[in-house]
């Protein structure tokens, strides 16, 4: 975990970005890998000449890799002081807009859309995301992702 801010600031920032994460690649070695992890062996994912082939002109990276990669560029923005212990409780919309081509950078930016603290004292904050792809326009993703957070001393 990086930098912590106190709830306050959170509350008062509803609306506003709350951080831009860290460049990552997205290498044919990183879809290599993610293809092996979940089974997906889609050729527009792997096969060159199936890529160029495509409507994409090239091999493109597997929308869940660019979703699951979410969970690291979350700890690139600050988080809830205080917070022991957070999970994730899923999204309440989710779209790929753009293909990711093999090779390209994507990073996170994070506008805080809800906060609000549950009855058992977890603090449940709704991000906006967009995740850019390096260069181009259209972001590959844009998503209201849910996380809940626990505090060492719930409110």
């Amino acid at each position: 975990m990086g930098e912590t801010r106190p709830l306050s600031e959170f509350e008062s920032r509803i609306g506003e970005v709350i951080g831009v994460s860290r460049w990552y690649a997205l290498d044919a070695e990183r879809i290599r890998a993610f293809a092996d992890i979940t089974e997906d062996w889609q050729p527009i994912h792997l096969d060159e000449e199936v890529g160029r082939a495509s409507p994409f002109g090239t091999t493109v990276a597997h929308g869940f890799l660019t979703m699951s990669l979410l969970s690291a560029m979350i700890y690139d923005i600050p988080e809830v002081e205080g917070t022991v212990m957070g999970v994730n409780y899923g999204f309440d919309q989710l779209r790929f807009v753009a293909p990711v081509p093999t090779g390209a950078r994507i990073r996170g930016h994070f506008t805080l859309a809800e906060l609000d603290t549950r009855p058992d004292g977890a603090i449940k904050l709704a991000y906006d995301v967009t995740v850019e792809i390096e260069g181009q326009e259209r972001p590959a993703l844009a998503a209201r992702w849910i996380g809940l957070r626990y505090l060492a001393e719930p409110r």
